[in-house]
């Protein structure tokens, strides 16, 4: 018996725009006292297969998995599928952009955004003229 999809009737499935499928990896974010912390699960994916980026406010993380198995085996069960993940946060202006570090470790990606520091006062100088 073949696998049918159920559609609401006029509905046609959505275009393909991508060659392999696209994942929105699982999340965590914890607040410390210092700033944020993300975690992101993307099984597959190590630091050259990463990119992060950070326009306006809107932070984008994609990673790209491959298939890391032995060339003299051949698979027999997988979990997870190849692809591309990716997903979109939209930061608060008190995280300091310029110190934003992250790392990657065993399919999980690590993103620390720490809080800016409050600007502090200072005097202004007054010209004549």
């Amino acid at each position: 018996m073949a696998d049918q999809v159920a559609r609401p009737a006029g509905k046609e499935p959505a275009e393909q725009t991508r060659s392999e499928p696209t994942f929105v990896p699982a999340s965590d974010i914890y607040e410390t006292q210092d700033g944020l912390v993300l975690l992101l699960d993307m099984p597959g994916v190590d630091k050259d297969g990463v990119t992060i980026t950070l326009d306006q406010r809107v932070l984008t993380i994609t990673g790209k998995s491959a298939r890391h198995a032995p060339s003299d085996f051949s698979l027999a069960h997988a979990e997870y599928r190849d692809g591309t993940f990716e997903r979109s946060f939209t930061i608060s202006e008190a995280v300091d952009r310029e110190r934003i570090s992250a790392s990657v470790k065993h399919g999980v990606l690590k993103l620390t955004p720490p809080k800016a520091q409050p600007a502090s006062a200072r005097r202004i100088a007054v010209s004549s003229g």
